[in-house]
């Protein structure tokens, strides 16, 4: 083999306004999502509301693949295991978020909701210590482990001096568990060994994890919850824009810019994010930073930063994995391909 097959010519970079247009577009898509599912959940059911959502984006990202020709077939093993993702993203890790949304102190939910989901590198880089030949947090990974989780008490401060209401309020417990999940399924696609398409893998995901979360949602009886009353302006807007802006557009997004710029930079999203959910919070929901959010944010952040950069040290079965060219893979410990975001 020659060395020019071994080392194909990277994609040319593209022109700076795309790259600003694609940041853009993921930072905004995906840093409004929870105002939106907050408005959402207010009238609609989370399960139906967050089930035929993520159903129909799969659906439409199976024809977008088809139509650019590409190959929609998964092995059976694949499939197996995009079910298994599929239920533990959007059953567990949007469902959670959905019913979380719902009974969070509607003055501060979407912020409060965005700054726990970034906690999501944190439950990465602790599940990889106890997964088999999985990465070993160094000094510095597990002190931003410690930090992050005391952001985490900072942030809830106020509940934990009346526990009682904390167990009453269990919203943002329920968003813990949805960033818990996440991870848990991000884990699960690093490091299971895929033959297909990673976009196809993609909306075979949305597709069976959106069509169980609404399953879930009918068998809880939330179809009788629904009537025309409850389809209100907000309510319909919230939806197609999750369906169209976080769940397709943020997505797309997102994997083109993983194919230009390094993982690192486009997982900076992580970051912002929070700092959009405040502003539109803010401005269009009404929502107060109170000292507390503003406090835990910050050392939450700091956690993640320390994780993130270089906190981590990769397993001898993953530096072979990445010598020979099995899996993509970051320094930072997260995968280069990863799935649509558990809160779209």
């Amino acid at each position: 083999m020659s060395s020019a097959a071994a080392n194909p010519s990277p994609l040319p970079r593209p022109a700076a306004w795309a790259l600003t247009l694609a940041f853009a577009l993921v930072y905004v898509s995906w840093g409004t999502t929870y105002l939106a599912i907050k408005e959402g959940v207010r009238q609609l059911p989370p399960g139906l509301f967050g089930g035929v959502r993520i159903l129909l984006a799969g659906l439409g990202l199976l024809v977008y693949l088809a139509v650019r020709g590409e190959s929609l077939r998964l092995s059976r093993r694949d499939l197996f295991w995009t079910a298994i993702v599929g239920i533990i993203l959007f059953v567990a890790g949007n469902g959670l978020i959905s019913v979380a949304l719902k009974h969070i102190d509607p003055n501060e939910a979407s912020i409060v909701a965005s700054i726990l989901v970034a906690t999501t590198p944190l439950w990465i880089g602790l599940l990889e210590v106890f997964w088999p030949r999985g990465e070993r947090l160094t000094a510095w990974g597990w002190l931003g482990l410690l930090i992050g989780l005391a952001g985490v008490l900072l942030l809830l401060g106020p509940k934990l001096q009346e526990p009682a209401a904390l167990v009453q309020n269990a919203g943002p417990l329920l968003v813990l568990g949805s960033a818990f999940s996440w991870s848990l399924g991000s884990l699960i696609l690093r490091h299971r060994r895929r033959s297909g398409s990673h976009l196809a893998s993609a909306a075979y995901q949305m597709v069976l994890g959106g069509g169980s979360l609404t399953l879930v949602g009918l068998l809880l009886g939330e179809a009788a919850e629904l009537s025309v009353e409850r389809f209100t302006p907000a309510a319909i807007y919230a939806f197609f824009h999750l369906l169209v802006i976080g769940s397709l557009v943020g997505f797309l997004s997102y994997t083109w810019l993983l194919k230009h710029v390094s993982a690192a930079l486009a997982g900076t999203y992580a970051y912002v994010n929070p700092l959009v959910a405040i502003l539109v919070g803010c401005l269009l929901g009404g929502e107060t930073l109170t000292p507390w959010v503003l406090a835990g944010m910050a050392v939450i952040l700091a956690g993640v930063a320390l994780v993130r950069t270089g906190a981590i040290r990769p397993s001898r079965a993953i530096l072979t994995r990445e010598v020979l060219g099995s899996e993509k893979m970051t320094t930072n410990g997260l995968p280069v391909t990863l799935p649509v975001k558990s809160d779209t």
